[in-house]
């Protein structure tokens, strides 16, 4: 009993998150119900709890998860600018008389928008509403709109500055800024395939993705060029001095995520969209992620330290670290579990859950928890795009016209999911891919 309470602790909370009841609650009262039973059953010392309030105080302390708000600020202020309207419409017009022109716009702008916004959910409805109507009405293929939309919105899982990076350096014990330069390369990868699938498709299957007729592509030559730079120039110059200035040192990982909120309220004062209601909204929208990442945070402390007190830590190590193969198991057990879990909870939780156990395990085995960060990452973003539970689908459906079936959506993204599978088998085989860019705590 003893040596199960651990386990069985784990799988409660679990089973309370798959019923849907509010992650941080959920892991503290687990945490509060198991710390009685292991008292009451004289296996748990109340003096684990002692270390509660100094806990507790560390995570406000914490300077690299004050990095958090900024960014999601940065997100919530530059959707509220009327970038992503200007980039699909600008974009649609530079390719539009291309095979598949639209397609690509949406995987260039979804790649632009996880560099600016990093959040999934809006990347994901903003192009549902404004790209997926034109791109049916022009005879886009049904499912192939779906896919290529829901695809390039999980680019902000692991494309920096990325909130999921974030969280999963400070839960990895590792820099912010080595987690952005190991992601970069095979984000980049994972745009570049999304855009040759697409092309490939158009070349092959061209009643998939046709071309928009001249009559509607209305700016052409320098007027086109100019829009274009116009349109590309403020996004690009905010991702160079976010993340130029944390690839080179210049500034930590929350000092460029508050020079992105400033230079997001410039955009958004520049394109016309600023005003006090506006800004109170995204403040709202700030305010609540937050929040619930923070109550996340103290409730996975309450539950990490009783789950420590029942020893179930060193069940969960010694059962994977004698797991026989090797890195090789550990990896397949690890991101397997990931995957899994990432059909039914969001990734705040699994980083919060799940990363503080496996970590310890990575260290011991000799992995590089850089690589690890951007593998988990890469695993998350093929999750939740993955039927039937993935979370970027439901997104798309909420915002998708009626004529849009879930069954198209569902068969829209396999191909993606295996340009993804992919492109994670390329990151795991060739780890150069992660370590192609100097380390900045190096």
């Amino acid at each position: 009993m003893i040596d199960w309470l651990g386990p069985v602790m784990f799988a409660g909370a679990l089973l309370l998150l798959s019923l849907g009841y509010p992650v941080a609650f959920s892991l503290g009262g687990v945490a509060i119900i198991f710390g009685l039973i292991g008292i009451a059953l004289g296996i748990f010392d109340p003096i684990f709890l002692t270390a509660m309030p100094q806990r507790i105080f560390g995570i406000m302390n914490n300077f690299t998860l004050l990095a958090i708000p900024y960014f999601i600020f940065m997100g919530a202020m530059l959707e509220k600018s009327g970038i992503a309207e200007n980039l699909l419409e600008t974009m649609g017009g530079l390719f539009g008389r291309l095979r598949g022109g639209l397609a690509l716009a949406v995987v260039v702008v979804g790649a632009l928008l996880a560099a600016t916004t990093g959040v999934v959910a809006a990347t994901v409805v903003t192009m549902g509403l404004i790209s997926l109507p034109t791109m049916l009405r022009y005879g886009y293929d049904k499912s192939f709109a779906t896919g290529v939309i829901t695809a390039s919105g999980t680019l902000g899982q692991i494309i920096p500055p990325s909130i999921v990076l974030v969280v999963l350096a400070d839960q990895l014990g590792i820099s912010v800024g080595d987690l952005f330069l190991g992601s970069f390369i095979p984000g980049l990868l994972m745009a570049a395939a999304f855009a040759v699938h697409v092309i490939v498709v158009s070349i092959i299957r061209p009643d998939l993705a046709p071309a928009l007729p001249d009559e509607l592509i209305k700016v052409r030559g320098k007027q086109l060029a100019l829009k274009v730079l116009k349109v590309l120039m403020p996004p690009l110059v905010l991702i160079l001095l976010v993340l130029g200035s944390i690839f080179f040192g210049v500034a930590t990982p929350t000092e460029a995520g508050a020079l992105g909120a400033v230079g997001a309220i410039a955009l958004a004062a520049a394109n016309r969209q600023l005003s006090l209601s506006a800004l109170k909204q995204v403040c709202d929208n700030t305010l609540r992620t937050t929040t619930m990442v923070i109550f996340i945070l103290i409730g996975s402390t309450a539950f990490s330290l009783v789950f420590r007190g029942l020893r179930g830590d060193r069940f969960i190590f010694d059962l994977l670290a004698n797991l026989p193969g090797g890195q090789i198991s550990f990896l397949v057990v690890s991101m397997l579990t990931i995957f899994i879990l990432g059909f039914f909870i969001d990734f705040f939780e699994i980083a919060f859950i799940v990363v503080p156990l496996f970590a310890p395990i990575a260290l011991k085995m000799g992995l590089d928890l850089v690589w690890y960060g951007v593998i988990i990452g890469a695993n998350m973003q093929t999750s939740f795009l993955t039927p039937p539970f993935g979370f970027a689908l439901f997104y798309l459906r909420g915002v998708a016209p009626p004529e849009v079936t879930t069954g198209h959506i569902y068969r829209g993204v396999i191909p993606f999911i295996l340009l993804q599978l992919l492109i994670l088998v390329a990151i795991i085989a060739f780890p150069q891919l992660v370590n192609f860019l100097p380390s900045i705590s190096r």
